[in-house]
């Protein structure tokens, strides 16, 4: 399998898990870690091994499951660069969609084990998973229209771009599946977060638990999936998504469109 280094791909048995690397960390790295094109390349890549059965996302980090970079990250000079440097928009942009086609259309099993806040490309990856267990103190939004003010669980500096942007990374093509309307709107206008255990509440996801508990309640979840046979979890996910891709093909191409477009506005 590809070598990654925005992401951290392990095997267990019939099991990979994908840990992704905290974006703070892998944008610092020459050159950049882009964790957008990583992802569609080891979803697509799990997808057609056929010794994987289950494939699992979650942070590297306990307390962070994938939140965008510091909003002062978003004002210096490399990241301006980075924005706007034509091959690294391809392998973004493109690798956004590739991610969630893959992870939409996969044969098998995709879980989120959401370890801390998702936020931004994070929340959009684990509401385009078939099964959610999250920390239930987790804060889990869309940070794309926040205009930096988004504050992670674990305080400190706000993350996001301090502008405005259409959501691209595929929230906008999953999150109105799981809300109202109105619901979905007040979202995404005015960034409205929410925890785990509101999102289980609400029945948005399967389940929110502490932290502590969180590793056992995934492995519960694993092993009765492994007791079912493989061909039949397949083809029920392949019916049970047709509308889930079908909503994602009408509306993932413009929303990636319109966010590059916004970020050569900057």
């Amino acid at each position: 399998m590809t070598e990654f280094r925005a992401l951290v791909v392990e095997r267990s048995g019939q099991v990979a898990t994908v840990k992704m690397r905290p974006l703070r960390e892998s944008m610092n790295l020459k050159p950049y870690a882009e964790i957008h094109e990583e992802m569609g390349l080891a979803l697509s890549e799990l997808r057609i091994d056929d010794s994987v059965r289950i494939v699992i996302l979650t942070g590297e980090e306990d307390g962070e499951f994938l939140v965008p970079p510091p909003t002062s990250q978003y004002a210096n000079g490399d990241q301006s660069k980075r924005l706007g440097d034509p091959r690294g928009e391809w392998g973004r942009f493109t690798g956004i969609i590739r991610a969630h086609q893959a992870a939409a259309e996969m044969e098998k099993p995709l879980i989120s084990k959401v370890n801390g806040d998702a936020m931004g490309f994070g929340q959009s990856l684990m509401f385009n998973s078939d099964l959610v267990i999250a920390r239930e103190d987790a804060k889990i939004c869309d940070m794309h229209l926040a205009l930096g003010t988004t504050i992670p669980s674990s305080g400190g500096e706000p993350v996001g771009p301090p502008y405005s942007l259409v959501p691209g990374d595929g929230a906008l093509s999953f999150v109105p599946q799981f809300m109202s309307p109105p619901k979905a709107k007040e979202y995404f206008f005015l960034s409205e977060e929410y925890t785990g255990a509101q999102l289980a509440a609400a029945g948005m996801i399967n389940a929110a638990v502490p932290l502590a508990e969180l590793d056992a309640a995934v492995d519960d979840l694993v092993e009765k999936l492994l007791a079912r046979s493989a061909d039949v979890l397949a083809f029920t996910k392949r019916i049970l998504n047709r509308r889930v891709v079908a909503d994602m093909n009408a509306t993932l191409d413009p929303a990636v469109g319109y966010q590059l477009f916004d970020f050569r506005r900057q």
